[in-house]
């Protein structure tokens, strides 16, 4: 599995599904293995994040680099796994996780004030000074019960973004 040149078996398929906590159905993780081989230019069975950013929705998005550090070499079952946070039927929490991760560009399970004012600094550009965007998250954090100082936790993150209603929806085209 994972290999343009490999067929999935229905074993495969349901393997997957389980591994995606059953987020798409089995057709779509059929579409999903097409354009996974779609992508996998040179059967390698991994995507790469140069492939992963031919997607063009991800390669348009203001935080793709900070995706490209979670995406290099995603088999298929990885693949799908990334992708489920997408899902209509994710629910916030896994949603919510998928951001944390993003977030945390360093990866020790915490997000610092810095963290967070790197990732409005992409999703806003030169749209903000530097002054406005630290003002606006102080005023932000401050709300939630935090300061500048503290370093959100996943567990943090969900008690502040779960009140949310969060909208990652991508649509799986189903032939």
């Amino acid at each position: 599995m994972g290999s343009a040149s490999s067929v999935l078996t229905q074993y495969d398929i349901e393997e997957v599904q389980e591994h995606c906590n059953s987020l798409f159905s089995q057709q779509e993780i059929v579409s999903l293995y097409q354009r996974f081989c779609q992508l996998d230019r040179n059967a390698k069975g991994f995507i790469s994040s140069d492939e992963f950013m031919s997607v063009p929705e991800f390669a348009m998005n203001p935080l793709s680099q900070r995706v490209l550090k979670m995406v290099d070499a995603l088999n298929f079952k990885d693949f799908v796994t990334f992708l489920s946070a997408f899902s209509a039927k994710a629910n916030a929490h896994h949603k919510i996780e998928l951001i944390f991760r993003v977030y945390d560009s360093d990866h020790n399970g915490k997000v610092s004030f810095k963290d967070i004012l790197e990732v409005l600094k992409d999703l806003s550009g030169p749209f903000m000074s530097d002054e406005q965007r630290e003002e606006v998250l102080g005023e932000v954090l401050e709300e939630a019960g935090y300061t500048k100082d503290s370093d959100l936790t996943l567990d943090d993150f969900i008690k502040v973004l779960g009140q949310s209603e969060l909208k990652m929806d991508v649509e799986i085209p189903v032939d």
